[in-house]
């Protein structure tokens, strides 16, 4: 193990070797000398207390060992995440100084080392100030509700043939869904080294994508909406506006970012949800009742339209007590800019800030009764307090993609719930590896329904 280490340093570049070594930054003013650090300890070079943290939630018992932290440092303390000398806080205060404050100067947007590999340097979680601007723009312009209207017919088609193929004229299903919350160490059989081999062949499809759509856009007078590639490449050749242009490149990682949030992170609601259901019958009746009465309106084969899915009202604020309850990111970081002072202490330039959803979600003075399910807390938001429903972000950098997985999400409940019955046959267990995966997978028993 010391021979390990020795090697592993000799390779880290000098100055990150000083930042792990933990060789505080000095301060531009006297003032921030004066000002203390948060209580805790950065543990042991590189690692930190990324081990602890990872093996915590894999063992979903993150929230304890966050809560435990509280308990021994209260609401700000240092640790070392993932190679990063870092500073935990917590609570509705804490998240309106991270969501509110990008773009002010102060943060910036700081996801693991381990997802700007797998993910290019050029998606949009790494970018900040107007490189950031830009190509948000232009991905908000494709996702917005009225681009998406024309997008329902081809949500409502494809989940019909995934349930075709994968669900109809069976007795059983498994539906399930690693390497983003790594020590960035890339070292052969590593989690993070089998995501990094899958994104470099993902990047290879969407290069031979983006040349054939490229063609068919300049050749054959492609619609810009078609899809989103087609869409950003579109802009991309809009050489009279070079705020709303994207370079290849920068296609390249945002689409592979879309396709990795798009596909996990609602397949982890759609999983959750479904779990819900099996073992909530007062809740499911309530979804049944709401999508029988669109599936009543509907003639045989008519897909769903824009005006059904307004009507799944209910089925909505299920979904979003579902995230309130298993976010399926469980935090994020910031990075500061400059010096901070917060609570009475020093946040020097240069750390990472770690926030965690669940600090909110569970409070029982914002949420009461934080572990029953209650989707009615939803049916007023604007009575939860800002900055405390935080699933999918907030401030500036809030989720692009909420009205995307939102019709995504409410389409593939309604053929399930108006199509089947199902009866879950695994218990209700999950772990966090890196997002919420049910310990034995979900394997369901299911039957045709008969809309009544």
């Amino acid at each position: 193990m010391t021979i390990f280490l020795t090697t592993l340093l000799l390779l880290i570049p000098l100055p990150l070797l000083l930042l792990l070594l933990r060789i505080s930054p000095t301060s531009s003013t006297s003032k921030s000398n004066r000002i203390p650090l948060p209580p805790g300890s950065l543990g042991i070079p590189i690692l930190g207390q990324s081990l602890a943290l990872l093996r915590s939630m894999r063992a979903n018992t993150a929230e304890k060992w966050i809560e435990d932290r509280i308990r021994k440092y209260g609401p700000i303390s240092k640790l070392s995440l993932f190679g990063r000398p870092t500073v935990f806080v917590y609570g509705q205060a804490a998240n309106k100084v991270i969501f509110g404050n990008d773009g002010g100067g102060a943060l910036g947007h700081q996801p693991p080392q381990s997802l700007k590999m797998i993910l290019g340097e050029r998606n949009m979680s790494e970018l900040s100030g107007s490189d950031h601007k830009r190509v948000r723009k232009a991905l908000v312009s494709f996702l917005k509700p009225e681009s998406l209207k024309r997008y329902v017919g081809k949500m409502d088609a494809e989940v019909r043939k995934h349930i075709e193929m994968h669900w109809e004229g069976k007795e059983k299903v498994s539906v399930m869904i690693k390497g983003v919350w790594s020590v960035p160490l890339n070292l052969p059989f590593t989690p993070l080294n089998r995501s990094l081999r899958e994104s470099a062949r993902m990047q290879s499809m969407v290069k031979e994508l983006l040349l054939k759509k490229k063609i068919e856009l300049e050749q054959n007078g492609a619609s810009p909406h078609q899809d989103l590639v087609t869409y950003l490449l579109s802009m991309h050749h809009l050489k009279d506006d070079e705020e709303k242009m994207m370079t290849e490149e920068e296609i390249v990682h945002n689409v592979i970012a879309i396709m990795f949030a798009g596909h996990d992170n609602i397949s982890v609601l759609l999983t959750f949800i479904i779990r819900l259901l099996a073992t909530e019958p007062s809740v499911y009746a309530s979804v049944l009742q709401e999508q029988e009465e669109i599936a009543k309106g509907k003639h045989a084969g008519e897909p769903l339209s824009w005006e059904d899915l307004v009507k799944m009202k209910y089925t909505w604020r299920v979904a979003l007590e579902t995230l309130r309850i298993v976010p399926p990111i469980f935090g994020g970081f910031r990075k500061t800019l400059k010096d901070i002072e917060y609570e009475g202490y020093l946040i020097p330039k240069g750390w990472q800030i770690f926030w965690v959803s669940a600090m909110t979600h569970m409070d029982s003075s914002i949420f009461p009764e934080p572990s029953k399910f209650d989707p009615s807390r939803f049916e007023n938001q604007a009575s939860i307090p800002p900055y405390c429903f935080v699933s999918f972000g907030g401030g500036p950098r809030i989720c692009p993609g909420i009205e995307f997985a939102k019709y995504e999400t409410l389409v593939a409940i309604h053929y399930l719930v108006t199509k089947f019955n199902w009866k879950l046959c695994a218990d209700n267990t999950f772990t966090r590896d890196f997002m919420p995966t049910p310990n034995q997978g979900l394997p369901l028993q299911i039957s045709p329904r008969v809309l009544s």
